[in-house]
């Protein structure tokens, strides 16, 4: 079975070219659809002098992450797809176990789960709840039970994924497709991963005003949509 791994990227210079070797190390039949999202350090540079294997697509303007992510769908042929973030937070080494529900025909859709007993990196207690907040809040919309709807690592059967029309843009995609499979009724299953986790001097992005905004994209795609 054909794998398709999208990679946003958004000036990540400093892992681009090591994530794509570990996405490369995977054993499975592959694409890698690299999104960069308009870059302005040297990451455009190194994925256009280092395109072997790989699909890269180029923003002209910077959009984020759920952008990325809908710019590489029509260039998908595999029957799977998992996202891949480019700042070595999550190994492609775990890829087996995050496919195996899929794989057995149990699962549409395996996140992978930082909080079910998988090695990371102990970091930002304020993060850990936020996100326990975020993720409490949309399984009360969505009626799932999900341990970390947030999670980088999430796997869905492709012909599941082409299926939804992403509107987020920016970070907003991980409530969004929560959302948005659940009202599908897809299958979903979680799994445990493991977690290198990076502070804001190595390069980290997200911050509070990302957890608000995914309160609002909880509530517009649960009660609007």
């Amino acid at each position: 079975m054909k794998l398709s791994i999208i990679v946003p990227v958004y000036n990540e210079a400093k892992t681009i070219l090591e994530i794509i070797k570990r996405v490369k190390e995977a054993p499975f039949e592959k694409e890698i659809i690299v999104v960069d999202d308009c870059s302005n350090d040297e990451t455009t540079h190194l994925l256009k002098g280092n395109s072997e294997g790989i699909k890269p697509l180029f923003h002209e303007k910077n959009q984020g992450k759920g952008a990325a992510i809908r710019t590489a769908l029509p260039h998908v042929t595999g029957e799977i797809t998992i996202i891949q973030d480019a700042d070595l937070e999550y190994h492609p080494s775990e890829y087996p176990q995050l496919m195996a529900p899929i794989l057995d025909g149990v699962a549409d859709v395996v996140y992978g789960s930082r909080f079910q007993g998988g090695t990371h990196r102990v970091l930002y207690f304020w993060h850990y709840i936020g996100n326990k907040v975020v993720t409490t809040l949309s399984n009360m919309f969505t009626d799932l039970n999900l341990s970390d709807m947030e999670t980088g690592y999430k796997a869905f059967r492709s012909e599941i994924l082409k299926k939804i029309k992403i509107e987020s843009d920016r970070f907003g995609f991980e409530p969004e497709i929560t959302a948005k499979i659940a009202k599908m009724g897809c299958r979903v299953y979680e799994v445990p991963i493991s977690y290198w986790g990076r502070d804001y001097s190595e390069g980290k992005k997200i911050n509070w005003k990302d957890g608000l905004a995914a309160i609002y994209w909880i509530i517009k795609f649960n009660l609007f949509r």
